[in-house]
């Protein structure tokens, strides 16, 4: 996760950051939830600054995204509909992607 990757890929570029962290955030729970085991502390300390993280990066797209809109910049229902055929690409519409972020 970093600004460069917002800098060069701007949307893109947060969006990939969001689901990296939701890839991380989903790894640390399922080891959490087999048992296993790196100090149940430092991976739940872990997993709640994942959280934080993601939910701030959360903040910063729907504010984006909401701001380009009143500048007029950006159509919010042609962009909504846009997500939902990205959402749909990877063969599941489920609010997440895995595919390829460009072309």
């Amino acid at each position: 996760m970093g600004w460069g990757r917002m800098l060069l890929l701007g949307n893109w570029g947060q969006q990939m950051d969001i689901e990296d962290q939701k890839q991380e955030i989903e790894d640390l729970r399922q080891r959490l939830e087999t048992g296993t085991r790196t100090g149940d502390s430092t991976l739940q300390s872990r997993v709640t600054q994942l959280e934080k993280e993601n939910n701030e990066l959360r903040l910063y797209l729907a504010s984006l995204i909401r701001y380009l809109g009143h500048q007029g910049i950006l159509n919010q229902d042609e962009f909504r509909e846009l997500v939902n055929v990205i959402d749909s690409e990877d063969g599941r519409a489920d609010s997440g992607y895995r595919g390829k972020i460009t072309g």
